[in-house]
């Protein structure tokens, strides 16, 4: 296929638009607007919302034409056949799961492109040199289950797959990942494994979920690699007492002693340039009037190196223990009253070093993005480095891969305002498809 020729098929945008947002009537959350789709998603893995859109997923490819297989972990495989099918497939891949309060386009709008890219190659009678195909990955957003991007970590050989089965989902509930994929239906035969079900590339299309290519007037980013993170549980144990007959200095308050190690890996993190976050806490016993003995957080810590990552963590770990012991560090002990000390104890729980992408992959979204916006200097479109983990981190570990970054509203994410125009949508699968057609182009050119 010429360059004219891959430059000249056009994905169908409306069918893009109004495809995506059908399928958000399977796990509706928060209405944010006034319009019909300002309606943020609730569509966590593994839950009858999802199993609705699996369900969905593979009806719709299957009518395109494609072998549909699901391996242990559920992730659904559809390859559309090319020429040479003993290769394997050139990949679009992404996620149909959200946050609890999300919106439509962080991972969904991803596998609607990849299904309107093989639609196209349909309606355009388009022959590729190798297989095609499209993914949807289980439980990418670590919500439920709470490991992010689990089941193309297992696929990886990064995550056993006891693992990933066993992990028990957030909040009261008994369920474990395993039991939800036996209750939906999708605990499939394949071998979730690279070994076993190979992939020839991965391109993926993502919503940014940050402010610079909006701010910058950007339209596309190329994106080079993904930041290093690290997620923790820290667990703090102190001693449970009554609130109105224990004074300060003979409490072990593990509530207070959590609250300055949450605000500390703030302002060290900010200090080394990195990030940390907070976004799970439990405490017990949960009386108004009991100190509480035992609380438990999650600590989300990142940055593009690993080795500032490990500088941030490794100071942590000896500042929390002495903050926790009544030492003061940055101020957090010099007013009050110090109690009588708390133990400290960190759990690692998802560990993803810094990412490079595949140059052959990069160059071609570049060459796809130029191809969309009309110009050869890479005006509207810039290389990127991505802040938040996908899928495609694991899949680079054993497939070339890359990925296709669009604009949202006001860079915001994980949130039911979520938004992305029809304008950028298109754009993004645009050149979604222009990268898997020149790549599918260039593995044939390299086998020459």
């Amino acid at each position: 296929m010429s360059h004219d020729q891959l430059a000249s098929i056009k994905i169908d945008r409306e069918r893009l638009w109004n495809n995506l947002h059908e399928t958000c009537k399977w796990g509706k959350g928060e209405v944010w607007g006034v319009g019909p789709t300002d309606i943020g998603m609730s569509r966590l893995a593994l839950s009858d919302a999802d199993k609705q859109a699996r369900d969905w997923f593979i009806k719709t490819t299957e009518a395109l034409g494609c072998k549909v297989k699901v391996d242990a972990m559920g992730n659904i495989f559809a390859v559309r056949p090319g020429k040479n099918n003993s290769a394997a497939p050139t990949y679009a891949g992404s996620h149909m799961d959200t946050q609890p309060t999300g919106g439509r386009y962080d991972g969904i709008l991803g596998v609607h492109a990849g299904i309107e890219a093989l639609k196209t190659m349909e309606d355009n009678n388009i022959e590729t040199e190798y297989p095609t195909g499209v993914i949807n990955w289980t439980n990418e957003e670590g919500a439920r289950f709470p490991i992010s991007m689990v089941s193309s970590g297992v696929w990886a050989g990064a995550i056993p797959l006891e693992k990933a089965y066993n992990l028990k989902e957030v909040g009261e509930g008994n369920a474990t990942q395993k039991s939800e994929l036996e209750r939906i239906g999708y605990l499939g035969d394949l071998e979730a494994s690279y070994r076993a079900n190979p992939i020839g590339a991965h391109f993926e299309l993502h919503i940014e979920q940050g402010p610079i290519l909006e701010s910058s007037g950007g339209k596309i980013g190329v994106v080079e690699g993904v930041q290093a993170y690290r997620w923790h549980i820290i667990t703090v144990k102190g001693s449970d007492c009554h609130t109105g007959t224990t004074d300060f200095a003979n409490r072990s308050d593990a509530m207070l002693t959590a609250a300055k190690l949450i605000v500390h890996s703030h302002n060290k993190a900010a200090e080394l340039g990195c990030l940390a976050s907070t976004g799970i806490l439990t405490l017990k016993p949960g009386s108004t009037n009991t100190v509480p003995g035992f609380v438990q957080f999650s600590l989300d810590i990142r940055s593009k190196e690993d080795r500032k990552l490990l500088k941030l963590e490794n100071a942590l770990k000896e500042e929390f223990g002495r903050i926790a012991t009544g030492h003061d560090i940055g101020g957090l002990n010099s007013n009050g009253v110090n109690g009588r000390g708390c133990k400290v104890e960190w759990q690692l729980d998802t560990d993803s070093p810094a990412t490079k992408f595949h140059d052959d992959c990069i160059k071609c979204v570049e060459k796809s993005a130029a191809d969309l916006l009309g110009t050869k200097d890479g005006k509207g479109c810039q290389r990127m480095t991505s802040g938040a983990g996908h899928d495609s981190v694991y899949t680079s570990r054993h497939a070339p891969s890359s990925m296709v970054f669009v604009p949202c509203r006001d860079g915001v994410s994980h949130n039911p305002a979520e938004y992305c125009s029809p304008e950028d949508c298109g754009n993004g699968a645009q050149v979604l498809l222009g990268a898997m057609l020149r790549y599918d182009r260039l593995r044939a050119e390299k086998a020459l």
